[in-house]
Order: C-alpha cells, then sequence, then structure tokens
C-alpha cells in the first residue's frame, strides 16, 4: 500500500498521505502505475461526460483540461524534453543528454506539447461516440508501457528516474497486467494496439535515443495515449 501511495503522489497531483518511503520504495512503486493511470482514466472519463452534458467538444475539453491537472502535466514535461534533445542533437548522444537535461523548455518542446494537446482535444471528441468510460483504459495501458521500457531498454543515463527504475520489474508483473490487458471490454484491435504501440516505443528508444531515461518514460506515455485514441477513434467508425 505504502508503494501504491508513492505512485500517486508522484504521478498525480492528488493530496496523499505523507509516507516514509525510500529510494527503493519510489523505484519499486512503478509496478503500480497502471493502477494510479486507471485512476486517472476514471476521473478524466467523469469530467469528459459531464462537460458533454452540454457540448461534445466541451467534454473534450473538460476531459483534456482535468487530464493535464490531475498529472501536473508531467508526461508532457518529458514529452518536451524529449524533443528539445531530438531537435537540437543532430545524432551528437551527449548533447541529446544535456538538453535534455536542461529545465528550460526550446522550441521544438513548445511545438510538440501544442501538436499534443491538439491531437488529445480532437481524438477525446472523436472516441466520445463510443462512451466516455473507454476513456478509462487508455491512461492505464499507457502506463503499462513503463514497466516494459524499464525492464527491455538499456538506459540511457546513469542515475535519474530511468535509473531507479531499471531491473525492478518482475516478469510476472507483466504477465499480471497482460492478462489485464485481454480481458478488458473495449474493441478488441484497440486493445490490441497496446502492446504494439509499447513495443514500438521501445524499439523507437533503442535505435533513435539509444536508451531509457525519466523523460524518456513520460513521453512514451503520451505517445501511448494518443496512439490508444487513435486506436479507439477508428473503433468508433467501423
Amino acid at each position: 500500500m505504502k508503494r501504491l501511495i508513492v505512485a500517486f503522489g508522484f504521478l498525480t497531483r492528488v493530496p496523499v498521505p505523507q509516507v516514509a518511503a525510500d529510494a527503493e520504495d519510489f523505484a519499486a512503486a512503478i509496478r503500480w502505475y497502471p493502477v494510479v493511470g486507471a485512476c486517472i482514466g476514471v476521473v478524466v472519463a467523469a469530467a469528459g461526460w459531464v462537460g458533454a452534458l452540454i457540448d461534445p467538444w466541451t467534454g473534450a475539453l473538460a476531459a483534456l483540461t482535468t487530464w493535464v491537472a490531475i498529472t501536473g502535466a508531467l508526461h508532457l514535461d518529458g514529452l518536451a524534453d524529449l524533443a528539445d534533445g531530438l531537435g537540437a542533437a543532430h545524432g551528437n548522444r551527449d548533447r541529446l543528454i544535456a538538453v535534455m537535461a536542461d529545465p528550460h523548455i526550446g522550441s521544438f518542446g513548445v511545438v510538440m506539447i501544442t501538436l499534443q494537446l491538439s491531437a488529445k482535444l480532437v481524438l477525446l471528441h472523436a472516441v466520445s461516440s463510443l462512451g466516455w468510460a473507454v476513456v478509462i483504459v487508455v491512461p492505464m495501458l499507457a502506463r503499462i508501457g513503463p514497466l516494459c521500457w524499464a525492464r527491455w531498454v538499456p538506459l540511457l543515463r546513469e542515475g535519474g528516474l530511468g535509473g531507479m527504475v531499471a531491473g525492478k520489474i518482475r516478469v510476472h508483473d507483466l504477465v499480471f497486467w497482460g492478462c489485464v490487458t485481454g480481458c478488458l471490454g473495449v474493441p478488441v484491435h484497440a486493445v490490441a494496439g497496446a502492446p504494439a504501440l509499447i513495443a514500438v516505443f521501445g524499439w523507437w528508444l533503442i535505435r533513435r535515443v539509444g536508451g531509457v531515461s525519466g523523460d524518456c518514460h513520460g513521453a512514451g506515455i503520451e505517445f501511448v495515449e494518443t496512439g490508444m485514441l487513435v486506436a479507439l477513434a477508428i473503433a468508433g467508425r467501423v
């Protein structure tokens, strides 16, 4: 339970009880990320449903605003840092790492955040035709990604969040969440898209970035969330 609280405290802006947690607890809390994601999804879906009582676009905006607020834009920050690093590195791995570690945001990061928020707004409107409950699974499935990347993608740099969680994922953790994914009552091809998106992003990290870091985990969560929304939007059209 302590590690679940740690996971909530890190991934959300929801007030949580203060617990005595060490670095080991913080790292092992990654096993609870999908649970936190499901709770985020419930809140986002509820906000979308309430907003949609006025208008579908209002529902999409309410869902997106709630999504950003409850996570504190944590993963958007990682997405922006990765975009800045890739845009400025020009193939230089040391420069990539240095730019990603810089707390300031650059033009690449601003553009990426703008595109990401725009995409989510449009896609949330598109998936609302399926019922807002389907949105619950999106943050949950996306947060299975860090479990996979922490286990199978090498570290981009020592230390940081990526270094802390490396090696903390057990095989049965992945088997459990794989079974949960298979039992979800959402369109089959949308659910199947989550493992594919997670695998593609992990492969891309190895080939293009050279490893994973805390920023990469955040960027990956945003990537999988958007990909899942695309899959659900397609499901709503067929």
